[in-house]
């Protein structure tokens, strides 16, 4: 496993979205758990979640019960996985989700999060969605003001446009992390915002990296080259999807979502996996 970092923090270049696990149509805990098991016996340490995750039965916070649960039954040291959780949107089942943005409710739900993964400091708390109601600058001064009394260690914000990036680190005092976007062959639009993070050492996370659990067979009938390299080099479609975003800058780490055991483990093998240029050329212009 070949690591890169958020902040101060060394993680696996690849991660685990949690996400799945907790939505409509997810697996059954027990294979939930197992799921979040072999990722880590991957050598994947970067849990990605959030109090959404989850549906309206059972409330805000299945998610990171889950992933609390996976890591104290796991047998190995966890003390090196970085759990990153967000806030921000409330769940609401077949969508869309509501924003809330208020520096109340940013506060309590990190409070929340922080009591339901079972730390005394959240290791990154991610700002899940703008919220436009609220000014980015007053929600961002509510995730500050949680960094500053010592409920998050680290501060990242999702969904952002590049004017935002740079408003959240200016608010932080130049204390981002993280950014947290779709991006995948199938939705590149966030290009620039990866672009930005990449120049300015702030960690790109890529959201779906594969193009989403529903769409991965369309999203490689029509970027074909991803499958054409994947048999020429004897792996997975997915595999060299996430190759080839941790080759667009070395502040990227994908963070594909995952049901299966079997999933994340073949993910994981993407951060050994090194493209030739030509391939990564191939693949972009695909």
């Amino acid at each position: 496993m070949r690591y890169r970092r958020i902040g101060d923090t060394k993680v696996s270049a690849i991660g685990l979205g949690a996400m799945p696990l907790s939505i409509e149509g997810r697996p059954e805990r027990p294979q939930a758990i197992r799921t979040i098991h072999a990722a880590l016996d991957a050598g994947i340490t970067l849990i990605d979640t959030a109090d959404a995750y989850t549906t309206d039965a059972d409330g805000q916070g299945h998610n990171e019960t889950l992933v609390a649960e996976a890591l104290a039954s796991w047998p190995g040291d966890t003390s090196g996985v970085l759990v990153a959780t967000k806030g921000g949107l409330v769940h609401r089942d077949g969508g869309p989700w509501d924003r809330d943005g208020s520096p109340a409710h940013l506060k309590q739900a990190a409070r929340e999060s922080r009591r339901r993964l079972g730390v005394d400091t959240i290791g990154l708390y991610q700002f899940h969605r703008p919220d436009p109601g609220v000014s980015y600058e007053t929600s961002m001064g509510a995730i500050r003001e949680l960094m500053d009394e010592g409920v998050i260690r680290m501060a990242g914000i999702s969904n952002a446009n590049v004017r935002q990036i740079a408003l959240a680190d200016h608010v932080l005092g130049g204390r981002l992390v993280s950014v947290q976007n779709q991006f995948s062959p199938a939705y590149r639009s966030s290009e620039g915002e990866l672009d930005y993070c990449v120049e300015r050492e702030i960690a790109f996370l890529p959201w779906s990296p594969l193009g989403g659990a529903r769409r991965g067979g369309e999203v490689f009938a029509d970027h074909p080259a991803f499958a054409e390299i994947a048999e020429e080099l004897g792996v997975s479609p997915q595999r060299v999807t996430l190759a080839w975003e941790l080759a667009l800058g070395h502040c990227v780490i994908p963070i594909p979502g995952a049901s299966r055991p079997e999933s994340i483990a073949d993910s994981a093998l993407a951060a050994d996996l090194v493209l030739r240029t030509s391939d990564i050329e191939r693949l972009s212009a695909s």
